[in-house]
């Protein structure tokens, strides 16, 4: 009886801490999901009040008088501090962590506009960018590997470190000749192999870490190594698509409402919310200082002259900025899409390809040996 009560208890906390790491599997996995989600109701929410006629500071003070928990504590914060009198553009400075920083820069643009609706369909395509699509188009393989790759180095360096040498001496005893040679390899460059292997799986899991982590760890590394995650993102070629995208947009909407171009650079480089693309824009601000045109001046933004020769289009065009740029707009969209997709499929293949490169070599390896060890005649 005692055994039974016994075997029940330990059944019991092995099930409870499988459905603990089970929902905290299940919670940071959806974290960077719930960020979205909570952004978006911010800007359903203030769209809904500029239809009703009611400005932004107004819609969050009353949505924050209901006491929703869904809106999330930031929201009532933000709430707070518009209470105070602060306009919403600086209340957003004060609650930095409730809107993703491209995001909350794109609010800012329309409030110097005055008119929120003008970006918010630019603040919409943005968060859509927010979540990497590595993980949204191979969720669960992405899942599957996350949870394979501790236990497989394990088995891996078990292998290695206790399996393989143990052959090895079967071999020296039966005196093998002919001695398969990769498996000669594996056993010489074992510590190699199993750092191979935890490197593969560390990489996996930073990617997963920054997937996660979001804004906020970009902000922990940024003060430890300032300018670094905003270095990095400028040189991931989608990441640097979409930013040159949101300039665009909002240079667009900006010209459009006949803000001055100084004062209209400046803006759309700060709604990327990236340092490095803001440095570009500062030397595409002295050039118009020193008296060059806006269309020979943007040459700093973009490496391949193309966003130049477009904009000298939608200069001498009949149309608007934003309406003639739309379709460039689009095309940003779509190459964006297509890299970060190559990348998800090469991360994906690769990982698995490796990984079964590895198991061939080592099932190669001792199939090879025992083929050796019964061409010797040993065992008769």
């Amino acid at each position: 009886m005692e055994s039974l009560i016994l075997n029940l208890i330990v059944w019991f906390f092995g099930l409870l801490v499988v459905a603990l790491l089970a929902y905290g599997g299940y919670f940071l996995v959806s974290l960077p999901l719930r960020r979205q989600e909570r952004a978006r109701l911010f800007l359903d929410l203030v769209e809904l009040g500029l239809q009703r006629g009611q400005n932004p500071e107004a819609t969050i003070r009353s949505a924050a008088a209901g006491g929703d928990r869904a809106l999330g504590v930031r929201f009532h914060l933000l709430a707070a501090w518009l209470e105070t009198g602060l306009r919403l553009d600086k209340a957003l400075d004060r609650v930095p962590r409730l809107l993703p920083p491209p995001v909350a820069a794109m609010l800012r643009v329309g409030v110097e506009l005055g008119d929120l609706r003008k970006v918010l369909g630019a603040c919409r395509q943005r968060l859509e960018d927010s979540v990497a699509q590595v993980f949204k188009s191979h969720h669960y393989l992405m899942v599957v590997l996350l949870m394979a790759s501790p236990f497989w180095v394990a088995v891996f360096t078990t292998l290695m470190v206790f399996v393989v040498p143990r052959f090895l001496a079967i071999a020296e005893e039966m005196e093998v000749a002919a001695f398969p040679r990769y498996f000669t390899f594996l056993s010489e460059h074992t510590t190699v192999l199993i750092a191979v292997q935890a490197a593969l799986a560390l990489v996996f899991y930073l990617g997963a870490l920054v997937y996660v982590g979001g804004p906020r760890l970009a902000r922990w590394v940024d003060w430890l190594a300032p300018g670094l995650p905003d270095w990095l993102a400028f040189k991931i070629p989608w990441r640097r698509k979409r930013m040159q995208r949101d300039f665009s947009a909002m240079l667009a909407v900006l010209l459009d409402a006949g803000v001055a171009e100084h004062r209209a650079i400046r803006l759309a480089a700060d709604s990327t919310a990236n340092r490095m693309f803001r440095v570009r824009a500062d030397a595409v601000i002295a050039d118009l200082e020193k008296g060059m045109r806006l269309t020979e001046a943007v040459r700093h933004l973009d490496d391949a002259g193309e966003f130049r020769w477009r904009l000298e289009n939608a200069a001498q065009g009949p149309g608007r900025f934003l309406a003639a740029l739309a379709c460039w707009h689009e095309a940003l969209s779509a190459r964006a899409f297509q890299l970060e997709q190559t990348a998800a499929q090469l991360v994906t293949t690769g990982l698995v390809l490796v990984n079964g490169l590895f198991v061939g070599a080592l099932a190669a390896g001792v199939f090879g040996m025992l083929i050796g060890i019964l061409n010797s005649g040993t065992l008769w």
